[in-house]
């Protein structure tokens, strides 16, 4: 019998759509949101499944493709912290409390 390779497709992009960026299916939710929940935010995919109302497939998912494109994705996140430094830096939005202090 032939092997035959499957593969789940639970995270899509699509241009317009959170800047391009890899997401779970049918949300708006980033593979880079999923990875800082766990990093930043010492949540559990269990966790971030209930928090955010996906499903625990499209976590583990969004998991898989961060640890396939690693490099690809940290560069984002670094990218999306700087962004949001400056920001901070300018005045510019929420007075809350955040990662980047």
């Amino acid at each position: 019998m032939e092997e035959i390779a499957e593969s789940i497709n639970l995270i899509t992009r699509k241009p317009g759509v959170r800047g391009g960026r890899p997401c779970i299916k049918g949300t708006g939710l980033r593979v880079t949101d999923i990875v800082v929940a766990m990093r930043y935010h010492e949540r559990t995919p269990e966790q971030i499944a209930e928090g955010f109302q996906v499903s625990l497939a499209g976590v583990y998912a969004a998991l898989t493709y961060y640890n396939l494109h690693k490099d690809e994705i940290d560069a984002d996140i670094v990218q999306q912290i700087e962004k949001a430094r400056d920001l901070r830096d300018r005045g510019v939005g929420s007075k809350r409390p955040s990662l980047l202090s």
